[in-house]
């Protein structure tokens, strides 16, 4: 139950986003036409940014490899996000669901085929490998492409159990059905690089951003061979939990599916006709009876995620580093300072010594040694901080950076996010996903995270023009609005601290997460 508040948090939109795909219609002088490699599509014009939603990219059978989406005649009206992947959630009701049709691309740019190459931005959802979609509005790429004139693009792609079942024991036919979820997104690049300069983009400086699960699937395209060459920057966001899931673990739980639904190998076919809900079923009973329920807040991942084959995924990201294919490729990596901890802000009247007690319950005799490392790391902390910091996501944060610093020249940049958003709904800290609407600058648009404040909006204002400049140049430096900020070394700690006014801090908290690791329980 827990589990399934937190991703309600996260994961919440607007009902009204729910949106069918796009239908096929006659062409239109007076909407925005562009000529894909399957066929015209007509999209929107509003406030300087074209938006085009809903394109097909892809289509794929269960459990197999995308392939190229069908070729259609007449010009396609792509004003609405296409369906979502299927998923249980309360979010998103069957009937914006479509195994089938959840193929689809969302492009926001502020010229199409004018002869401009513009950066392109490939936004991944988060919600880990299991839930989410491209339809979130704080996600919604108009207002960077109207504020940074770079291209914007979002992408569905199969999740859970249909994105990532292993039967790959069962013969050549399924050797890829661990990963295909991911290869859906290799595909939505491969679309880039065919389409995208029709709609104003540079197919060769294309860089991959995404937050939680998306973080982690930025991670995993750079230790993808067939993603080589696809993408020229990265932008992790919160995405750096460890996924353990190898080929023996992978297929050993597809094998278990097979067991619970009665399938014998030989019988392989039946699975096309299985329904969603048994399959879930099924593959739920399988993740815990081999591994046991999942705690939220745990660094480690068992379940329906990328396995790492060695073929198609190399090594697992994270594991501390990337793989060597990506070596050169320009990197952005950060967290906030909560992310998913429960928070004791709502505890107006909290005061250090009820903050000591609780604490001792982790730390014990080295309570008063752990107070002293964060007020090191945290001067102007309260009894609230204390309780509520992250111990997940900045310790692992630092631990990639270091690996990235040493197995790369290519650029490396880390923030914290450390600015809390007083919003009662909010928990009122600086929460896991919170950088989101800050980064895209859609702060109107996530009110109930953000507040609709001066504070919010000049916040918004740098940190997206940050994550524009990382786009545009690899660089994330902006003049006269944040402190020069240096690439990364496990020495420097080189780090931008996002609060209402920015500022470098060098290796601010390394020892205090390292207490952590090894002092709490």
């Amino acid at each position: 139950m827990r589990l399934l508040k937190t991703l309600m948090f996260l994961f919440t939109v607007i009902a009204g986003c729910y949106l069918t795909a796009c239908n096929t219609k006659t062409n239109s002088q007076e909407e925005p036409v562009v000529t894909t490699t399957s066929g015209q599509v007509e999209g929107s014009f509003k406030d300087s940014v074209y938006a085009f939603k809903g394109i097909p990219y892809a289509k794929a059978e269960r459990f197999m490899p995308p392939q190229d989406p069908d070729a259609w005649e007449d010009v396609r009206e792509c004003k609405k996000f296409g369906p979502v992947a299927r998923q249980v959630v309360p979010w998103y009701p069957d009937s914006v669901q479509n195994e089938k049709e959840l193929f689809t691309v969302n492009v926001w740019t502020r010229g199409i085929a004018d002869g401009k190459k513009r950066p392109v931005m490939l936004w991944l959802h988060g919600g880990g490998f299991h839930v989410g979609a491209s339809n979130d509005p704080m996600t919604y790429g108009e207002a960077l492409a109207r504020k940074g004139d770079i291209v914007t693009v979002s992408v569905n792609h199969r999740l859970n159990i249909l994105g990532f079942l292993d039967l790959s024991a069962l013969g050549e036919k399924y050797a890829q059905s661990a990963n295909v979820g991911m290869l859906d997104i290799v595909k939505a690049l491969e679309w880039i690089q065919k389409n995208i300069e029709q709609f104003g983009g540079n197919p060769a400086d294309v860089t991959i951003v995404g937050e939680s699960g998306g973080g982690g699937k930025v991670g995993t395209l750079m230790c993808m061979p067939s993603a080589k060459g696809l993408f020229h920057k990265a932008i992790i966001q919160s995405g750096t939990l460890l996924n353990t899931m190898t080929k023996e673990k992978s297929q050993g739980l597809g094998l278990a599916v097979l067991d619970n639904l009665g399938i014998t190998p030989n019988e392989i076919a039946k699975l096309d006709t299985i329904s969603y809900p048994a399959l879930v079923k099924a593959g739920n009973d399988a993740i815990a009876k081999i591994n046991g329920p999942w705690k939220p807040g745990s660094p480690r991942m068992f379940g329906f995620a990328p396995s790492a084959d060695g073929i198609v995924l190399l090594q697992q990201p994270f594991s501390p580093g990337f793989a060597d294919i990506s070596k050169d490729i320009p990197l952005m990596i950060g967290s906030t300072l909560n992310e998913l901890m429960p928070v004791a802000y709502g505890e107006k009247n909290l005061t250090i010594e009820q903050a000591k007690e609780r604490l001792a319950k982790d730390y014990g005799r080295k309570t008063d040694e752990y107070i002293s490392l964060f007020a090191k790391a945290y001067p102007d902390y309260t009894p609230q901080d204390l309780l509520s910091v992250d111990k997940v996501f900045r310790p692992y944060t630092i631990r990639t950076a270091d690996a990235r610093a040493a197995e790369s020249n290519a650029p490396l940049y880390v923030y914290f996010l450390a600015w809390k958003s007083g919003v009662d709904s909010a928990s009122k800290g600086s929460f896991h996903g919170l950088d989101i609407p800050l980064a895209f600058n859609t702060v109107d648009l996530r009110k109930d995270w953000t507040g609709d404040t001066e504070e919010a909006w000049k916040l918004a204002d740098k940190m997206s023009s940050a994550w524009i400049n990382f786009v545009r140049t690899g660089n994330p430096n902006v003049e006269a609005v944040l402190p020069k900020w240096e690439t990364y070394t496990a020495e420097n700690g080189a780090t931008m601290y996002f609060d209402n006014e920015p500022s470098i801090v060098n290796n601010h908290d390394r020892a205090l997460m390292d207490f952590i690791k090894t002092a709490g329980k």
